[in-house]
């Protein structure tokens, strides 16, 4: 087991998870660049089935974008973000659309897990109004302990039923670093595998399931705490070392190699922590707070 074993649905953090030079790593392309104030861009491109193995996500265009003042109560800053955000979605949607629809996947009860919902909350729709215009409609599937239907059975009967030139499905995602919950919106064309984050995987939502393209957005809102753990060993071999009664186990750590290292860190967590996941005392915030921003961006690109 390695690093990239670490579970992240972000495609930026399975990049930088391989230890292998940009030049040299085939199938995949990643560029950076600033965006408006505070704000980062990144783009990967997985082209191959060689690039999909190596990141162990499907072929397309993932759309990362990333500020730590997402984090603050700035409703000035969180519209630009939401500017920012309609500008790559558009980049993704079909170049030319009359009829969408919206999923907002997760559980409302459930605050980490309730982002698609509460996006859905303050989405224009449009597509019952007796008007010209593009034809905006949204669904909730709620998840199959309330339901007992799969997320993907639901939104495939409306699909066929509707008949939307493409779907945008919102959801909260499983991240590897602490910092990049609230902080991060990621945007893809490759579609998303509900429950993916967080181990509990289920049907796809994809092109290849619904006929249509299939537009995947979401925020970390969890983390695992393995990987926790595991972004504390350096802190830890630091202030060992300044202890001269510990200065051998802080050798012996940094000669063990990731996989030594991550195999520990499972055989001491997974008996007492089984499969845990953590999520910052704030998430109630943080949710509220991003789902406005990314609702505000998709009425802006959808009725622009």
């Amino acid at each position: 087991m390695d690093r990239r074993k670490i579970r992240t649905d972000l495609a930026l953090e399975a990049r930088e998870s391989i230890q292998t030079d940009a030049a040299e790593m085939r199938g995949v392309e990643m560029d950076s660049y600033e965006e408006g104030t505070d704000a980062c861009i990144t783009r990967v491109r997985i082209l191959d089935s060689e690039g999909a193995r190596m990141m162990g996500k499907p072929v397309g265009t993932y759309l990362t974008l990333e500020s730590f003042k997402m984090s603050q109560e700035d409703e000035d800053y969180h519209r630009d973000v939401s500017e920012i955000f309609a500008e790559k979605l558009e980049e993704l949607l079909p170049a030319r659309w009359n009829s969408l629809l919206v999923v907002g996947l997760g559980n409302h009860s459930v605050t980490s897990d309730s982002l698609g919902p509460r996006v859905l909350d303050n989405l224009w729709i449009t597509r019952h109004l007796e008007r010209k215009g593009r034809m905006i409609s949204g669904i909730v599937p709620g998840v199959m302990a309330q339901t007992g239907m799969e997320s993907a059975e639901i939104v495939k009967g409306i699909v066929q039923e509707t008949r939307p030139e493409a779907v945008v499905v919102i959801d909260a995602l499983a991240a590897r670093s602490v910092h990049r919950l609230g902080t991060t919106i990621q945007l893809s064309d490759t579609g998303i595998q509900p429950g993916s984050g967080v181990g509990n995987h289920r049907n796809k939502l994809s092109r290849e399931t619904l006929g249509v393209p299939v537009i995947a957005v979401g925020v970390p809102t969890v983390v695992s705490a393995a990987a926790i753990v595991y972004d504390t060993m350096d802190a830890l071999t630091e202030v060992l070392e300044g202890n001269e009664s510990t200065r051998g186990l802080s050798e012996t750590i940094r000669n063990m190699n990731t996989q030594e290292q991550y195999q520990l860190i499972q055989e001491l967590l997974t008996p007492r922590l089984g499969s845990m996941f953590v999520t910052p005392k704030d998430i109630d915030a943080v949710v509220k707070r991003l789902s406005f921003t990314i609702s505000e961006g998709m009425n802006m690109a959808f009725h622009a």
